[in-house]
């Protein structure tokens, strides 16, 4: 125990406001994009935007891939003009994001806010990661990321939870709550020690064509090419966490069984999370995910230590994609979030160590080069996750394309959703000529249309890239890693 304290006392001031800074720009990010989906999809009537599936797909799959990416820049700007700076218009253009979020209507207006925002994400992320790199050493390091990445998901959990207790009130209120908590980052500038950053004698522009020149060197090696794309397939079946499986959830499950068993275990918990129709927000569901994490991560650490990172990414990927299809496999919500935890499982087990198995495959006179290339899977990643959770789900899963699909069938005629035609006034209308209730209308949609098969393209996809890591290790790596 001592030797814990003793490890703690060697962290300096700058590494705890770091991580601070990190807890309330996960809480500020994930408070709206855990929402985001349903308030791109959702009708306009209840406040949301009535955007199509492909229309959602584009706006977070490629915003989200410029967040990823643009840190390969972003970082020299921080390493050439220092981080408190940097930082300080990270916030900055964060806050104004958010303000202006709830006034962008359109889907040119919102991808347009969204891309700013997502700039303002990129400044603020390389500088915290490299932040933790230069306050901890080799007897800190590992104690000093688990730290960092507990406060990542702390924050990824906290944010949701407070921005639905917001979201009674409005979408508009969520916007506005994460712009209150990145600004709560500004009072932790006053107290950062700039770290020791290595003075550049080139030009910015040079800087960049060497960061540029330095990728091309480590994607020269076609091994790493091939396992970058394998995890890039990963990382498209995980993001349907936040880009399908909500909409998912909010469309086609009856969440009144598990707001009745809430409320007969633990009724104050309902007061909290329960809506007035006596429902659950699909964002509650999904928000486990990050419960979990912050539960079990030590223990599924602990049980992997010794793995190979190869073995721990296979069996993690596996076990991930099992959990997120069987997630869109049924409409039982007590299902659902037994699903999540096993993808959660699988999260924990792969996730961490591609960073990790990146560092071992690297030539060591080449590591840091590969190590840049380490947002690559994850920005075309979220570029095929928008393609599935848009185009692919609109097709497959998405109930007012189904529904207007089918009333069009049956040479029902029904007006065009509009300003003065909703997504509510849709399904209204359509169980008035189908006479049916809403519940019957979900019901006669499900067995006609089986929406559940899109798990079939996600499971697919997660079981392909396992299975594609145990060949590139059989035929590729094996002789060379020991």
């Amino acid at each position: 125990m001592s030797q814990k304290v003793s490890v703690f006392k060697k962290f300096p001031r700058t590494f705890w406001i770091a991580n601070s800074m990190e807890l309330f720009e996960r809480w500020a990010w994930y408070g709206f994009y855990m929402l985001l989906a349903n308030y791109l999809t959702k009708s306009t009537d209840v406040g949301a935007l009535g955007l199509s599936q492909e229309e959602k797909g584009l706006i977070m799959g490629i915003g989200t891939a410029i967040l990823y990416f643009l840190p390969i820049i972003t970082g020299a700007i921080a390493d050439r003009y220092g981080y408190k700076k940097i930082l300080f218009s990270a916030f900055i253009v964060y806050a104004i994001g958010f303000l202006v979020m709830p006034y962008c209507k359109t889907f040119g207006s919102f991808f347009s806010i969204f891309i700013f925002v997502a700039i303002g994400g990129a400044l603020f992320k390389p500088i915290i990661t490299a932040t933790i790199s230069k306050t901890t050493d080799d007897t800190t390091s590992s104690i000093g990321f688990g730290i960092y990445y507990w406060m990542v998901n702390v924050g990824a959990f906290i944010g949701p939870i407070v921005a639905l207790q917001f979201s009674k009130i409005s979408y508009t209120t969520v916007f506005y709550l994460s712009a209150v908590f990145i600004l709560v980052n500004i009072p932790f500038l006053f107290f950062f020690k700039e770290p020791e950053r290595k003075p550049s004698n080139l030009s910015f522009l040079k800087s960049l064509k060497s960061i540029f020149k330095n990728i091309g060197t480590a994607l020269s090696d076609y091994k790493f090419i091939i396992f970058l794309i394998i995890v890039a397939g990963f990382w498209s079946m995980y993001y349907q966490l936040f880009y399908t499986l909500p909409v998912f959830i909010d469309q086609w499950v009856d969440t009144h069984s598990l707001y009745n068993f809430i409320n007969n275990v633990f009724p104050w918990l309902i007061e909290k999370i329960g809506s007035p129709d006596g429902t659950i927000k699909a964002e509650y569901i999904t928000n486990i995910d990050a419960l979990y994490i912050i539960i079990f991560q030590i223990a599924v650490s602990s049980i992997i230590m010794k793995w190979k990172p190869l073995t721990s990414m296979m069996t993690g990927f596996f076990v991930c994609s099992i959990g997120m299809s069987l997630t869109l496999f049924t409409f039982n919500p007590f299902f659902i979030i037994f699903a999540i935890f096993i993808f959660a499982l699988g999260e924990m087990a792969g996730s961490p160590k591609i960073t990790e198995y990146i560092g071992k495959i690297a030539p060591k006179d080449k590591i840091a080069l590969y190590m840049g290339c380490t947002f690559l899977p994850v920005t075309f990643g979220n570029l095929l996750a928008g393609y599935i959770a848009g185009s692919v789900y609109g097709k497959i899963a998405d109930k007012v394309t189904l529904l207007q699909s089918d009333l069009s069938s049956k040479g029902l005629s029904v007006p065009q959703i509009s300003e003065t035609f909703t997504q509510t006034d849709l399904f209204n209308k359509a169980g008035e000529l189908l006479n049916m209730t809403q519940t019957e209308l979900t019901n006669y949609l499900w067995t006609t249309y089986n929406p559940s098969r899109i798990w079939i393209v996600l499971l697919g996809i997660g079981v392909g890239a396992s299975f594609l890591l145990f060949l590139y290790d059989r035929l590729l790596i094996r002789k060379t890693i020991k």
